[in-house]
C-alpha cells in the first residue's frame, strides 16, 4: 500500500496540513518541522500524487538537470545530491544532455512537464539559454556561466584557480602552467580560471615561459593528455600544472607517466573537482573542492523559489570551495 500524507503527519507527528504546506514548499513553515517532515518524507518513502499536484498547482513536480556529460567526474556526486535535494522537497529530477553543438536547441523548455531547468555545465549549445527564457521555463545556472537573467549557483572560479595555483607555489613550485583555458581567449573573454592563474601567477612575481597557458577543446582525458605532453616538451619543462579540471588532470598524470616523469617528484599537479577517479588515481590528484550538496540544495531551492516568485531579480549565490591536498603535490625538496 502506498505512503500517504496522513502516513508522514502520524510519523512526525504534526497535522496533515503541515505534511502539505512543507511538500508544497510554503513559506510559513519552522526550519524545526520543515526538517522533521523531510526526514520523515525520506523514512517512509513518500511520493506525492503528481497527478493531483499537477490539477491543483498546475506543475508536475519535475525538474531537469542539464549536465555534459553524466560520465563526467565529479557530476555523479552532484546529480546525486540534485536527487537527494529533490526527493527531500517532494520533487523527481530527470537528467538531460545539454542538445546538439549546433542548430536549435533540443526539447526546448526541457522535457514535457518540467517545471524548471537546472544547467550544470559550461558548454552550452547555441540559443538554449534563449529558447529556456523564451519558453517560460525557469532556468538555475551551476556553472561559471553568468546571464544577468538567470538564478545561479557556483564556485568562484578566479579564486579557485588562484588558491589552486599558490598552493602549488606554496609547495615550492615556480614554474607553473595551466590547461584548459578556452581557445580564442586572447581576442575574446577570458576563462574564469585563466584570470585566477594569471592573478597568481602576478602576485607571485613570475615571468612564465611562452606556451605556459594551453587551451583545450573540451576538458575530456585526451584533452590533458595531449596539453600536457606538449608541456612536458617544452624547452623550460614546468614543475607544476594546474588543470581546470579533474579530468583534464588524470589526463596529465598519465602524460607525465608516458614522458618518464615522476609526480610530484618532477611535477606536480592539481585539478577542480574532487572527483572519484582523482581520489583513486596513483598518485591521487590534489583537488578544488566545491561542496556538491550546497550546489544541490541551493539550486533546487533558487528553482522552486522563482516557480514561486517569477518576477523577482535573479539571485547570485557563490558556493565555498576548499583545497584537498595529496600525493599529487607533495611539497618538492
Amino acid at each position: 500500500m502506498a505512503t500517504t500524507l496522513r502516513d508522514v503527519a502520524q510519523h512526525a507527528r504534526v497535522s496533515v496540513k503541515t505534511v502539505s504546506n512543507v511538500i508544497n514548499d510554503h513559506p510559513h513553515v519552522s526550519d524545526d518541522l520543515r526538517r522533521r517532515v523531510r526526514e520523515s518524507v525520506r523514512a517512509l518513502g513518500y511520493r506525492p500524487n503528481l497527478a493531483a499536484r499537477t490539477l491543483r498547482t498546475g506543475r508536475t513536480g519535475l525538474l531537469a538537470l542539464v549536465v555534459p556529460d553524466v560520465e563526467a567526474p565529479g557530476l555523479h556526486g552532484l546529480a546525486r545530491e540534485v536527487v537527494r535535494a529533490a526527493t527531500s522537497r517532494g520533487l523527481r529530477i530527470v537528467v538531460e544532455p545539454p542538445g546538439p553543438d549546433t542548430g536549435p536547441p533540443a526539447r526546448a523548455g526541457g522535457p514535457p512537464g518540467v517545471d524548471a531547468v537546472l544547467l550544470a555545465t559550461d558548454v552550452v549549445p547555441s540559443g538554449l539559454i534563449d529558447a529556456q527564457l523564451g519558453f517560460g521555463t525557469p532556468l538555475v545556472l551551476l556553472s561559471e556561466i553568468r546571464d544577468p537573467r538567470c538564478d545561479r549557483v557556483a564556485l568562484d572560479g578566479v579564486q579557485a584557480a588562484v588558491d589552486a595555483t599558490e598552493h602549488l607555489l606554496d609547495t615550492g613550485r615556480r614554474r607553473i602552467a595551466a590547461i584548459g583555458a578556452r581557445p580564442g581567449e586572447t581576442t575574446g573573454p577570458a576563462h574564469p580560471r585563466t584570470l585566477g592563474y594569471q592573478r597568481a601567477v602576478r602576485r607571485a612575481g613570475l615571468d612564465l615561459p611562452a606556451g605556459y597557458l594551453r587551451t583545450t577543446p573540451q576538458h575530456r582525458y585526451e584533452d590533458g593528455y595531449r596539453a600536457a605532453r606538449r608541456l612536458f616538451a617544452h624547452e623550460h619543462r614546468p614543475d607544476a600544472v594546474f588543470c581546470y579540471s579533474d579530468r583534464l588532470a588524470i589526463g596529465a598524470l598519465r602524460a607525465a607517466a608516458d614522458a618518464g616523469l615522476r609526480v610530484p617528484t618532477d611535477v606536480a599537479v592539481i585539478g577542480i573537482g574532487d572527483s572519484e577517479e582523482g581520489r583513486y588515481s596513483r598518485p591521487t590528484l590534489t583537488s578544488v573542492s566545491a561542496d556538491p550538496a550546497f550546489l544541490a540544495r541551493t539550486a533546487v531551492a533558487l528553482a522552486v523559489a522563482r516557480l514561486d516568485r517569477p518576477d523577482a531579480p535573479p539571485a547570485r549565490i557563490t558556493a565555498p570551495h576548499a583545497i584537498l591536498p595529496r600525493e599529487s603535490t607533495r611539497p618538492a625538496g
